[in-house]
C-alpha cells in the first residue's frame, strides 16, 4: 500500500492506464515458525493477460491472492496454488476485482471488487460461498486489506456517510465497526495480527498528518509515532501483534520503513542506497521484514530486513535464480514461516511485469 488503501479508486485508474498497480498494502503475517531462505522463485504467471502482482501469501505460502489482467485487459482478483495455478475469484457486476489478504491456511481471501454501477465493496470469498460483499460503514465504498489467520477478522478502510473513508474491523457476529481517526478526517486498517486482536494501519490528526496506529480493544487506536518527520503509516504487523512495521518521514521529510516494538520504539531498517523506502510485511515471529527502497541509481527495488544482514536487495539475493535481465520491484507480503516472499517484478523470459515467489 498500501501502501495502497487509501485511494484504491486512484490505485486503479493507474492499473487500467498504465498496466501495473503501485505498490501498496500489504498485508500481514499470521502464526509464528522458522526456517531458511532457498533460492529458487517461480514466477506465477497471469490469467491471461500482461501483468499480475501477488499481494499477499498464506502461512506456509501454498496459496497466494493477488491481482492479474485477463485476455480482455481486465484486472481480477486471483486465489493461485500449485496444483491448481491462477483462479479467477469473480466480481460484483463489474470487471474488477483484486485480492489483498488470505486466511492462514488460504481458505478465506479478502479484497475488493466493483459493482455493476462502479461502486468499490470489500469481499470475503470461501470456495464454497464465493463472493461475500461486506458493505460499507454508510457511504459508497469500501475495501479489505487484510484478514486474521485464524479467518475471523477482515481489516479494510470503508468510506462513512458523510464520505469520510474509516479504518474497519469487520466479524461475522458484529460486521463492520469503525475504528475512528486520530480527530482528522480518515483513517484505514492494513493489517491484522493472527488472532485479530491487534490492528494496524494510518489515521488522520486534525492538521491532516497521518500517523501509523497499533488498535486493540481495551486500549483503541494508539499512536506509534514517527523517525522524526510530521507522518507515518503502518502496513504489517506479527502474528502476536507485538512487532509493526511501515514507513514514516524523517526530520528531512524523507519516507524510510520502520520497524516498531514497545520496548524499542520506532526503528529505521536503512537504505538500498537510494533515497526512499516503505515496509510492508513482516513474519509470524517479528524477524524478517519485507518492501521496497529506491537503489543507487533510484530504481525501486523490493528488499528482505533481518536484524543479521540488514536490509538486502531481494534481485540481487536471488539473481542466479532469476536470470539476467529480470528484478524484483515490489515485496508485499512473506509468508508466516519466513520461507516465501511474494511480489511484483519484471520476468525478462516472459517479457512482463508478473506476480513472483520466493521458494
Amino acid at each position: 500500500m498500501r501502501k495502497l488503501l487509501p485511494c484504491a479508486a486512484l490505485l486503479i485508474a493507474l492499473a487500467i492506464s498504465d498496466g501495473t498497480f503501485t505498490s501498496p498494502l500489504s498485508a500481514s503475517g499470521g502464526g509464528g515458525g522458522g526456517g531458511t531462505t532457498t533460492s529458487s522463485v517461480s514466477w506465477i504467471g497471469t490469467l491471461g493477460g500482461n501483468t499480475s502482482q501477488a499481494y499477499e501469501a498464506s502461512s506456509t505460502g501454498s496459496v497466494i491472492v493477488g491481482y492479474s489482467s485477463n485476455a480482455a485487459g481486465q484486472y481480477r482478483a486471483f486465489r493461485w496454488t500449485a496444483a491448481g495455478g491462477m483462479k479467477d475469484l469473480g466480481d460484483f457486476g463489474y470487471a474488477f476485482a483484486a485480492a489483498y489478504g488470505t486466511s492462514g491456511d488460504g481458505s478465506i481471501v479478502v479484497g475488493e471488487a466493483w459493482t455493476a454501477t462502479f461502486e468499490q465493496r470489500a469481499f470475503r470469498w470461501t470456495a464454497a460461498g464465493g463472493l461475500q460483499n461486506l458493505g460499507t460503514l454508510g457511504g459508497p465504498s469500501s475495501v479489505a486489506a487484510d484478514i486474521s489467520a485464524n479467518g475471523l477478522v477482515i481489516v479494510g478502510e470503508s468510506s462513512t456517510a458523510t464520505s469520510s473513508p474509516h479504518a474497519f474491523r469487520w466479524t461475522a457476529q458484529w460486521g463492520m465497526q469503525d475504528l475512528g481517526t486520530f480527530g482528522g478526517f480518515s483513517s484505514g486498517a492494513y493489517a491484522a495480527s493472527a488472532d485479530g486482536a491487534v490492528i494496524v494501519g494510518s489515521a488522520e490528526d486534525p492538521s491532516g498528518q497521518r500517523h501509523a496506529f497499533r488498535w486493540t480493544a481495551p486500549t483503541g487506536m494508539q499512536y506509534l509515532g514517527t523517525l522524526g518527520g510530521l507522518e507515518s503509516e503502518a502496513f504489517g504487523v506479527s502474528a502476536d501483534g507485538s512487532v509493526v512495521v511501515g514507513r514514516s518521514t524523517d526530520a528531512s521529510n524523507t519516507r524510510k520503513a520502520f520497524r516498531w516494538t514497545a520496548a524499542g520504539g520506532m526503528k529505521d531498517l536503512g537504505s538500498l542506497g537510494g533515497v526512499g523506502s516503505a515496509a510492508y510485511d513482516v513474519s509470524g515471529d517479528g524477524s524478517t521484514v519485507v518492501g521496497d527502497a529506491a537503489d543507487s541509481t533510484g530504481q525501486t527495488r523490493a528488499f528482505r530486513w533481518t536484524a543479521a544482514t540488514g536490509m538486502q536487495n531481494l534481485s540481487a539475493v536471488y539473481g542466479g535464480s532469476i536470470g539476467s535481465g529480470s528484478y524484483f520491484v515490489y515485496a508485499n507480503a512473506i509468508s508466516s514461516d519466513r520461507l516465501h516472499v511474494v511480489g511484483y517484478g519484471y520476468n525478462r523470459r516472459n517479457a512482463r511485469y508478473e506476480a513472483y515467489s520466493t521458494n
